[in-house]
């Protein structure tokens, strides 16, 4: 599971109308970038720690996310 580092909102996207970073089904390794947390105007690039595949998105696209809360599911 790849966890919220921090209160913010989420973004799938680098900006409006362009791909997501990741999608279901989608091999990751350590350090590729899965999203941006928005937050206190600030863009954080969230990247995962793990290699493994995108089973799950948790979070829907510009919606706002708690510390700790679940955004992604990965199947090593």
């Amino acid at each position: 599971r790849v966890l919220s580092p921090m209160v913010g909102t989420y973004f799938e996207a680098p900006s409006p109308g362009t791909a997501s970073f990741v999608r279901i089904g989608d091999q990751v390794q350590a350090g590729d970038t899965l999203c941006i947390i928005e937050a206190m105007k600030l863009f954080n690039e969230i990247e995962s720690e793990v290699k493994g595949t995108i089973v799950k998105v948790c979070v829907e696209d510009a919606s706002p996310v708690e510390y700790d809360q679940v955004l992604f599911i990965l199947e090593p």
